[in-house]
């Protein structure tokens, strides 16, 4: 049975109303993460469950960029409701890949890489620096506007900056789901599809 937009909607806050507390672990494997690699996870929470919808049912609903920080591997990534503070606001974050992959946010996830190694360094750059800029969470997903940015727009944005290209193969798409709509979006499963990134590994 294929639910419908708002009823999938409901389901997932019923799920998630009566899922039980599950003890923190890390889901990421013994693999090594190199500055600039690609890193989705499938979200746990409602807009997780919202995305996956919206992009044909993928398996993943949000992506983040490794960065090299002071010699400590990081993620940054552009993700709502996930305050590290009382009083934060939806922004560009950094967290530790354990953190990222934290099985309190998800439930799997892929690490994705360039064969270009300069450019993923310089993205990895532009990412780091959009982070230290405390850019804000962008809720319209209007990549036009890059004041603000949502997580696939924020992957695309520094390596496009880097290399020129685009990492995504220029894929968009348009949203058209019970009050929300949004066009020329880009989604997790675009950078799975790109030929510019190969999968390091799936768990």
């Amino acid at each position: 049975m294929k639910l419908r937009p708002l009823q999938l909607i409901l389901v997932s806050l019923l799920f998630c109303t009566a899922c039980t507390k599950r003890k923190e672990c890390s889901l990421l494997p013994d693999v090594e993460l190199k500055a600039g690699d690609v890193v989705l996870r499938c979200g746990n929470g409602v807009t997780g469950r919202v995305v996956r919808y919206a992009d044909g049912g993928s398996a993943y609903s949000h992506v983040g960029i490794v960065v090299d920080s002071a010699g400590v591997t990081m993620i940054v990534h552009a993700v709502p409701d996930e305050h590290d503070f009382q009083g934060d606001v939806d922004r560009v974050k950094m967290d530790y890949p354990d953190m990222f992959f934290s099985s309190i946010r998800t439930n799997n996830g892929r690490v994705l890489r360039s064969a270009d190694s300069v450019a993923a360094a310089k993205a990895a750059s532009a990412a780091y620096d959009i982070y230290r800029r405390r850019v804000l969470f962008d809720h319209d997903y209007d990549i036009r506007d890059t004041t603000k940015m949502y997580c696939s727009e924020l992957v695309e944005f520094v390596y496009r900056k880097a290399s020129g290209v685009s990492i995504t193969e220029n894929r968009r798409r348009s949203v058209n789901l019970p009050a929300i709509e949004y066009d020329d979006v880009i989604f997790p499963s675009d950078f799975i599809e790109s030929g510019r990134l190969r999968t390091i590994v799936t768990f």
